[in-house]
C-alpha cells in the first residue's frame, strides 16, 4: 500500500467509526476517535448536508481503509465481485477478508492488519509449507497458515498464542495457537463479518 504520513486516527475520524488501524490501541483510553469523534480539521464540528453520493463514497473509503488497499486494488476487487456468482456486496467483502494479510489478522498472529501486512512482507509465514511475502494472495479453502519454529520467537508472534485465546477466531477461520497454526476451513460469509459496512453503498457507487 502507499505509504500515509499523517496522523492514521485520523482516517477513523474522518469516516466516522473506528477503523482498527492501531490494533489495541484503538481500544485502550488513548484512541482519539473517542476524545474526538467528529472529522478532522478546521470545520470538523460543523453540521454539514450530505448527498447520497457522498455516503457512497465515504463507505467505499471506509471499507478501503479498514482492509488498507489502494483505489485501483479496490476498483479489480470490485469488477471480480461482480463477475462472480451471488451478490456483488457479499462476493466483494469475501475477496476482501480472504486476503493473506486479513487472515493472519483473523487468526490472532497480529493486532492490526497494518502489522500483519508487515509480517507478511518479512517472511514469517508459510501457506502450505511454502513462504508467502505477499499480503494481498488470495486464500483458498484447505489452505494451512504457519510460522515456522525458527520465527516463532519474533515478540509480536511471541504473543500470539494469548492473542488466539483472548480474541478467538471467525467461524471460516481454525486457529491452533500451540502450533502456530491457521485452517482455512471455508469461505467466508456475510454473516461472518461482524464490522460494520453497508456494502450496498458501495455497489451503488460502481454501478453508476
Amino acid at each position: 500500500m502507499a505509504k500515509y504520513n499523517d496522523s492514521k486516527c485520523r482516517l477513523c475520524r474522518r469516516e466516522g467509526s473506528k477503523l482498527m488501524i492501531k490494533g489495541n490501541r484503538c481500544l485502550s483510553e488513548k484512541c482519539s476517535f473517542d476524545q474526538r469523534p467528529y472529522a478532522p480539521g478546521q470545520h470538523g464540528r460543523a453540521r454539514k448536508k450530505v448527498s447520497d453520493y457522498a455516503l457512497q463514497l465515504r463507505e467505499k473509503q471506509k471499507v478501503r481503509r479498514i482492509y488498507g488497499v489502494l483505489e485501483a486494488q479496490f476498483r479489480n476487487y470490485f469488477l471480480k465481485a461482480d463477475m462472480a456468482r451471488g451478490i456483488t456486496g457479499h462476493n466483494l467483502l469475501s475477496i476482501l477478508e480472504r486476503r493473506l494479510d486479513n487472515v493472519v489478522y483473523r487468526l490472532g498472529f497480529a493486532h492490526s492488519r497494518q502489522q500483519a501486512r508487515q509480517l507478511v512482507r518479512h517472511g514469517l509465514f508459510t501457506l502450505n509449507g511454502r513462504k508467502v511475502t505477499i499480503p494481498s494472495l488470495l486464500v483458498r479453502v484447505g489452505d494451512a497458515i504457519e510460522v515456522p519454529e525458527k520465527k516463532r520467537k519474533v515478540p509480536v508472534l511471541a504473543e500470539a498464542e494469548q492473542a488466539i485465546a483472548r480474541r478467538g477466531s471467525p467461524a471460516w477461520l481454525e486457529a491452533d495457537a500451540a502450533a502456530f497454526r491457521g485452517l482455512v476451513k471455508a469461505l467466508p460469509q456475510r454473516e461472518d463479518i461482524q464490522t460494520p459496512i453497508n456494502e450496498d453503498l458501495i455497489v451503488e457507487l460502481y454501478s453508476k
